[in-house]
């Protein structure tokens, strides 16, 4: 299959060519989806998609374009090509626009990093149900609950990519998640919700369902008797669970594009200290069964590691060959994949005891952050912190700041990294952060 992905990338390449493209790049990606939904007793939702489609990149006489279709019939594909060069040559030109050059193609890493679960084409109908049932019956063994919603998603993808200077690659992947959302009757006309959910590349990695549903029913139990939480300059430890949406935010404009347009506190701060020691963070594309994990990026990048974060210190940006040229910087890699931070030595009770009093977050509830200047402002939910325990539940309170001045006054680090993600996070303990709330 993939050897037939990778023929017809390159009958695109080649019709491209013919057609007067100086350069192209082709991908083709095939994948396949289900969706098994069970809804308080009974199944909701049935999705079964299989899809493919074709993207070029067309570089011609300075100018550029890119293009896709999911028609790859073969005289339908030459007329979509031809048509994708004539109007890429009557672009104005751009001078930054090049095929990624041929030398960050080398060293390319040929280590199994084990995406591939032949199971996941062998799950049935059955297998789904079973599950689902499995998740329904855990998720509502409550007088409380109001609803439950139980879910199976699995699938798989392949692609193929080929460009006129030399590169050719296929990657393949697959996954299964499962796992249960619940809402359950509160005091007076309020409402407790939270949920579970587990995925790995490998069915057998998976816990079993009953464990999932288990685990959302006590998040959701532990939400009930929630009150406004207090306003207050407090300790905040940030669950595991939800640290990866943090640092996603931190690292949203550490990037060439955002930095070249001037939309990024990170501009100028490659080499700088720019956070506490206690942060760390590396982009690794080479972690075994890693939901982001790969050989190359979307623009045929070799992968490897880089440090984006070291002891506090910037050490890299994620730089695209494009914007590499308009900001003068060495490309990297466009495109995150696996974020994976160093971790401490206590576990989540650990930290909680030294830290004594403060809120402990474990759900973001909306809020924005600014790219260019870091400032934030994020609806939380979560427990207060009481004599180094987890104590009464809270809600309806925002947390402000900045980020950067946010992520310098990082204290602590946890040894409990959330494994269900592609950002690998402990739990993190910031001091001194303004929450408002009563």
């Amino acid at each position: 299959m993939s050897v037939d992905l990778t023929n017809q990338a390159l009958k695109a390449v080649e019709l491209a060519k013919a057609a007067g493209a100086d350069e192209v790049a082709a991908s083709i990606r095939q994948s396949r989806d289900v969706t098994f939904e069970y809804r308080d007793g009974a199944l909701e939702k049935v999705k079964d998609t299989t899809s493919q489609g074709l993207g070029i990149q067309v570089f011609a006489a300075g100018r550029y374009s890119s293009h896709q279709t999911t028609d790859l019939n073969t005289e339908r594909l030459k007329s979509f090509v031809a048509e994708a060069v004539a109007i890429t040559k009557a672009l104005e030109p751009d001078d930054f626009r090049k095929i990624t050059p041929e030398e960050l193609f080398q060293n390319r890493p040929d280590i199994d990093l084990d995406l591939v679960d032949p199971a996941v084409a062998e799950i049935t109908r059955d297998q789904r149900l079973a599950w689902c049932e499995e998740l329904d019956t855990v998720a509502r063994d409550n007088e409380k609950v109001i609803s439950a919603t139980a879910g199976v998603y699995d699938g798989s993808s392949l692609s193929a990519s080929v460009s006129s200077n030399g590169f050719s690659g296929t990657q393949q992947s697959t996954y299964c998640w499962y796992g249960s959302s619940i809402t359950m009757m509160d005091k007076g006309d309020k409402r407790a919700e939270d949920g579970f959910y587990v995925g790995n590349p490998h069915v057998a990695s998976l816990p079993e369902a009953t464990i999932v549903a288990s685990t959302a029913l006590n998040r959701v139990l532990s939400r009930l008797n929630s009150e406004k939480g207090p306003t207050a300059k407090t300790t905040m430890v940030v669950d595991s669970r939800v640290a990866g949406s943090l640092i996603g935010r931190l690292l949203s404009p550490a990037n060439a594009r955002s930095v070249q347009q001037g939309q990024s506190y990170w501009g100028g701060l490659v080499g700088e200290k720019a956070f506490s020691d206690t942060l760390t963070i590396v982009d690794d594309p080479l972690i075994k069964r890693g939901f982001s994990s790969r050989h190359y990026d979307n623009e045929g990048i070799s992968a490897r590691a880089i440090p984006i974060v070291e002891a506090g210190v910037i050490k890299n940006l994620y730089v695209d060959t494009y914007y590499g040229r308009k900001a003068g910087l060495r490309p990297t890699t466009g495109s995150p994949s696996n974020r994976r931070l160093g971790t401490g030595e206590q576990s989540l009770a650990g930290l909680l005891v030294d830290v004594g009093d403060g809120v402990y977050v474990t759900s973001w509830l909306g809020g924005n952050a600014d790219r260019t200047t870091g400032d934030f402002s994020l609806g939380i939910r979560g427990h207060m912190i009481e004599n180094g325990q987890i104590g009464r539940p809270v809600g309806e309170m925002n947390v402000t700041g900045n980020l950067r001045d946010l992520f310098s006054r990082l204290e602590m680090v946890g040894n409990d990294i959330y494994p269900y993600s592609s950002t690998l996070s402990p739990s993190l303990v910031f001091a001194d952060v303004d929450f408002s709330g009563v």
